[in-house]
């Protein structure tokens, strides 16, 4: 008895065949195909030739026997071993089924169920944004629809699920890996099972990024400690509420979200004059129509903060930063490196100094709000032209 790499026993592999044809699943019967066996006998002549000369000595040892009569030399024709034979020259004179190219350079995968671990030494910030990925996964899923085709590969055997009983993901039977198809976006999907039923989707294309811009849609992600969620923006008060001189200013914002590919801004004035209204607003009407995902970071999230690289277009809210970014020459700052952090955020500097050559690249949008009570208390550099491009005051209390 042996075991393979999922640590199952052979019985156990053998009783899942079964399983898979009652749960919907056919055997896939490769289609023969002129094209491909012409190929085959113009690229790989020789291999053709030998394959071809050991099957015919296979069948004409078992039909020449001495020792048995013609009509047991008949049936050994069929016996298991020669039935292997003439399925792998079966094998190899038809097309394989449909496989991923494992050479599209744009992935986007995902573990699920994402599991949460808290304690008093572990802020789930990553579970959120681990749930982030999940969403933007299922949600390409669900854009995409039914696939083209939906095969499984087990037992040395190749197995197909009817699309036209195809019912949503997680009702399909995963013994081993999955693989579908969508033709009209050159989209591939595999799934891989692991223990305790859990699953990896794994996204696959040659540019699947217009399928996340509209994935990710008007979501939101809140990282702050326990209160960490993913949502939808809120914003009680719209623009409209404010001055007339907030108002100016929100279309300079406005402007230069267009026709910036990164931009920061900051506005500060005493407690009540509506700051952290005004960036809710403002991330509400303006930049979550524009297909902005919108972060919502506090100072624990800020400090370990990476822009997720399949998202295009991102937008941090920071209130606070003259609590976050303070002078580095205060003796408070030198106990901490979030002034570096922030500082390196709004340079691009910290995300984009080593580009990876898998997954997904773009050119990423980002947009920074940032709020603060007082400027006397940033570091210097946070206001040297190129980090902070708008600047505004309120000095108006916002009831």
């Amino acid at each position: 008895m042996g075991f393979d790499y999922f640590g199952k026993s052979d019985d156990y592999r053998n009783k899942n065949q079964p399983s898979l044809l009652a749960n919907g699943w056919r055997p896939f019967n490769r289609e023969f195909d002129w094209d491909f066996l012409w190929q085959l006998f113009h690229q790989d002549t020789q291999e053709l030739t030998q394959k071809s000369l050991n099957l015919a000595s296979r069948v004409g040892e078992n039909l020449g026997r001495n020792n048995y009569a013609w009509w047991a030399n008949l049936l050994n024709i069929f016996s298991e071993d020669t039935r292997y034979e003439v399925e792998k020259f079966w094998n190899y004179i038809t097309p394989e089924p449909l496989s991923p190219d494992y050479r599209y350079k744009d992935i986007l995968s995902t573990e699920t169920p994402i599991v949460q671990f808290v304690s008093r030494n572990s802020i789930p910030i990553d579970y959120v944004l681990n749930r982030l990925q999940e969403i933007a996964v299922f949600r390409v899923l669900d854009l995409l629809g039914c696939p083209d085709v939906i095969t499984q590969y087990y037992l040395e055997r190749d197995f197909y699920f009817p699309v036209e009983k195809f019912n949503g993901w997680e009702r399909l039977d995963v013994v081993n890996s999955v693989y579908a198809y969508w033709s009209q976006h050159d989209v591939w999907l595999q799934i891989d099972p692991y223990d305790r039923g859990r699953r990896q989707y794994t996204l696959m294309a040659k540019d699947i990024q217009p399928l996340i811009n509209k994935a990710t849609y008007d979501l939101a992600v809140m990282l702050s400690g326990y209160q960490s969620r993913v949502g939808k923006i809120h914003s009680e008060f719209p623009i409209k509420t404010f001055g007339a001189n907030i108002q100016t200013f929100t279309d300079s914002v406005q402007q230069a979200i267009l026709n910036q590919n990164q931009l920061a801004v900051l506005v500060h004035g005493k407690p009540g004059t509506g700051k952290t209204a005004w960036t809710q607003a403002v991330a509400k009407e303006i930049l979550a129509p524009l297909g902005y995902v919108i972060f919502i970071l506090d100072h624990d999230a800020i400090s370990n903060f990476v822009p997720p690289s399949y998202l295009e277009r991102i937008c941090l809210i920071i209130n606070e930063a003259d609590n976050l970014a303070q002078d580095r020459a205060s003796e408070v700052a030198q106990y901490s490196n979030k002034t570096e952090h922030i500082l390196s955020l709004l340079d691009g500097t910290l995300y984009q100094s080593v580009i990876d050559h898998s997954g997904i690249q773009m050119r990423q949008r980002l947009v920074v709000l940032m709020t603060c009570n007082t400027t006397e208390r940033l570091d210097p550099a946070m206001l040297r032209k190129g980090r902070v491009d708008l600047l505004q005051e309120f000095s108006q209390k916002f009831v």
